[in-house]
């Protein structure tokens, strides 16, 4: 790596980190000068403090576990089904006219005033909670899916067709490489979704997880922890992102060339 491209790789990396290390610096002064009341924000040396203290002791372990395999769970359900549905809507006209309204009305439906129907159906085990995520996480997939379809150049449809190519290879070969940038924008607010709605979902009969270790330190007023799970779910969060990010880049490494070409 040359010299200017390594001051250019530091100076990014300092713009992208100013404004964390300004938050974070803001957010230790404000308890610390009395600003702010310490019992109701916890300065961040304290956060980190307990942080370090639940991997020592490997408690956090377990809430970890726990919160991945929903999250994990519930987003790749959400992704089969709401691919499988968007493709089926944004190629084929009839099935999109039939689907439609009744999709239309269940989007409305928050997933937490879904909650007691969840909880009737399926009980207060792991389906309740996985239930809640998947519906959270179903719709962006769905309707970033069916818009990504849709957008289509009509002229790459219309070459294909003009040198003989079947539908089947027209929808494997052009629709569905061409789809993936809006499918996995989608599939990128899922996996944010599936975080969001974590701390909902444990709220229904869990013992374990993040989100429930959040909630339970603030109904004990353990402020420090409480502040601990809500960063450990903002940093969970973005480890999602930046892997489904690094994973969205290696299949569709040939959208490069073309902007290159561009």
């Amino acid at each position: 790596m040359t010299a200017p491209t390594l001051r250019r790789h530091v100076r990014h990396a300092v713009q992208r980190s100013a404004c964390i290390v300004l938050l974070f610096a803001v957010w230790e002064a404000l308890p610390r000068l009395g600003i702010v009341n310490p019992a109701f924000l916890s300065p961040p040396s304290a956060v980190a403090a307990t942080i370090a203290s639940w991997f020592a002791d490997g408690s956090v372990w377990k809430h970890l576990a726990a919160s991945l395999q929903r999250s994990f769970a519930g987003l790749i359900i959400a992704v089969a089904a709401g691919v499988t549905t968007g493709l089926l809507m944004g190629w084929f006209s009839r099935v999109e006219a039939f689907v439609d309204p009744v999709l239309q009305l269940m989007r409305q439906t928050s997933a937490f005033a879904l909650f007691p129907v969840f909880l009737l159906f399926l009980g207060i085990g792991e389906a309740s909670k996985i239930a809640i995520i998947f519906w959270a996480s179903f719709w962006p997939v769905l309707l970033n899916t069916i818009s990504g379809v849709k957008q289509v150049d009509r002229l790459l449809i219309l070459s294909a067709r003009s040198m003989g190519a079947s539908q089947a290879f027209i929808f494997a070969k052009v629709v569905l490489p061409a789809a993936l940038p809006a499918i996995f924008t989608g599939v990128r607010l899922a996996g944010a979704y599936s975080i969001t709605a974590l701390v909902a979902a444990e709220m229904i009969g869990a013992h374990a997880g993040l989100g429930f270790l959040t909630l339970n330190s603030q109904e004990t007023f353990q402020i420090p922890s409480m502040y601990a799970g809500i960063l450990l779910l903002a940093l969970l969060g973005l480890a999602l992102n930046v892997l489904l990010a690094r994973l969205e880049a290696r299949l569709t490494g040939w959208r490069k060339g073309l902007q290159h070409d561009a």
